[in-house]
């Protein structure tokens, strides 16, 4: 069962370089920040938990899982938070999107108090 879970958890940790990895080159390749900030918050938070989960199943403790719960939460919250803060931040300053890209979304809703 160990030499199982040592294979299991190499194999994840390489798949989550290969994420890190697709992400980098999303950052070269995709058309306007908001694309781009969508592939690294993607990859942030998928990445880290294969790698770190990955490195507890290597060697798999209590604390060690109790390690991986926290880091995946953490990682998981701030990189929601992170991707939508940057794109906000583009929007706000007026960044053009890519063309084709549906922004209907961002229009403004007419209040009714504004009369």
């Amino acid at each position: 069962m160990t030499a199982f879970l040592d294979m299991l958890g190499q194999a994840m940790a390489v798949l989550g370089g290969l994420v890190f990895v697709a992400a980098g080159v999303g950052l070269l390749r995709l058309r306007d920040p908001y694309m781009r900030t969508s592939a690294v918050a993607t990859a942030a938070g998928v990445g880290v938990v294969l790698v770190v989960g990955g490195s507890v199943l290597t060697s798999p403790t209590v604390s060690d899982l109790v390690k991986l719960v926290v880091a995946v939460v953490l990682q998981l919250a701030t990189s929601a938070v992170g991707g939508m803060t940057l794109a906000r931040a583009a929007v706000l300053s007026g960044h053009a999107f890519a063309e084709g890209t549906d922004t209907s979304a961002l229009d403004r809703p007419e209040r009714a108090d504004d009369d």
